[in-house]
């Protein structure tokens, strides 16, 4: 039996980004509110948890693929001291003014690699995010959307879901 998955954005639905917009050191790590009690009730279900980002400050110079890789682990880090897992990371290092891609959102090609690594069935899997990008990513790649209010705490939104 295929697998059933949640896939995440991560700036605006995992980390608060209202106080910057490109967010890559541990310094500017702030978790939205509820999210890990969120993510348990999500994982207590039965999904898998993956986070899916665009990080165009990569191809701005800001910072680099390392600081995005070591921030994902702290990510992975934090969330495993809570018991919970997230499977994967994908994110995609270009931005559409300097660096064309196919792997941007709204682009679905980061999802659908995590769907066929980690044999998710797209039927019975989401999307969450902050942006018609995500929404869209979302639509690509066959999965229901769940669009939410950045930086706000997305249970009332999940409540279906568990």
């Amino acid at each position: 039996m295929r697998a059933k998955a949640i896939f995440l954005d991560r700036d605006g639905v995992i980390v608060n980004n209202a106080r910057h917009y490109y967010i890559w050191q541990a310094s500017q790590l702030e978790y939205i509110d509820g999210i890990f009690a969120n993510l348990n009730h999500l994982q207590s279900a039965g999904y898998k948890l993956f986070v899916v980002s665009n990080q165009g400050g990569i191809a701005k110079g800001i910072y680099t693929e390392k600081d995005i890789m070591a921030l994902h682990q702290l990510i992975a880090y934090d969330f495993a001291k809570v018991g919970i897992t997230i499977t994967d990371f994908a994110f995609c290092p270009h931005h559409d003014q300097i660096s064309k891609c196919l792997c941007r959102k709204p682009g679905s090609i980061m999802i659908e690699k995590l769907m066929a690594k980690y044999d998710i069935d797209p039927a019975i899997s989401w999307f969450i995010g902050d942006s018609e990008t995500d929404m869209q990513a979302a639509q690509a790649a066959g999965l229901k959307g769940i669009q939410i209010t950045a930086n706000q705490n997305m249970y009332p939104f999940i409540e279906k879901l568990i």
